[in-house]
């Protein structure tokens, strides 16, 4: 009941502070555009709009529907108890961060002011993001909802493990390169980097798994 009690509250204020954004929205409403921007390219030139009722109000409550449902299919997992809380706090509040980054860029952007360079921002919150969950990524256990779910962890734990501490390394150094390439802006790489954080991993535990099953029939 406490943990239910517990998960409630969190869950309630993790939705209040995504859907914030809203109320800065409308505090601005007379002074953003009709149509806004609401993607932008790696130069910051935008590419993508909407209309200013899916930008203000739209985006931050479909965010708040993802964290709550985030929130609920882990809480209800039947391996819950093998996520990291410090995991856990990670998938309560990304939602929140995310719809304040959003929320930060639109709004800003509408009311006529400069960005800065679209690099530079993608490169420091990926940054960040892929040293945290890189630092957990090993101690999260086998589950339905959590980590690099691919045939091959799924059905074998060791797997699992070894992969999850693979690439964990990985992307802890990910990270930290995209870090400092907040100051050294060489295009592409956040690219270059990105698809390497998926692919590497992805090959490692095919690659074990073939492994296993040369072993099995020797």
């Amino acid at each position: 009941m406490e943990m239910k009690k517990e998960l409630k509250k969190t869950l309630t204020l993790t939705t209040i502070i995504t859907l914030l954004p809203i109320l800065v929205g409308l505090i601005y409403w007379n002074q953003l555009p009709e149509k806004m921007a609401i993607h932008f390219d790696m130069e910051g030139t935008p590419n993508g709009w909407s209309s200013k009722w899916f930008a203000v109000i739209g985006l931050p409550a479909i965010l708040a529907v993802v964290n709550a449902l985030c929130t609920v299919l882990t809480e209800t997992d039947p391996r819950r108890y093998k996520y990291p809380e410090k995991m856990m706090k990670l998938v309560y509040w990304i939602c929140p961060v995310v719809s304040w980054f959003c929320a930060g860029i639109t709004i800003s952007y509408g009311l006529g002011n400069e960005l800065v360079a679209m690099p530079k921002m993608a490169s420091l919150f990926l940054g960040i993001l892929f040293v945290i969950i890189g630092n957990y990524l090993p101690k999260v256990k086998q589950n339905y909802y959590m980590g690099i779910k691919l045939p091959w962890t799924y059905s074998d734990e060791e797997n699992w493990n070894r992969t999850h501490r693979m690439a964990g390394k990985l992307w802890v150094v990910g990270g930290i390169i995209l870090l400092l390439n907040f100051f050294l802006q060489i295009a592409g790489l956040e690219i270059a980097v990105l698809i390497l954080m998926m692919l590497v991993p992805t090959i490692y535990s095919w690659a074990f798994s073939r492994k296993k099953d040369k072993e099995k029939m020797e």
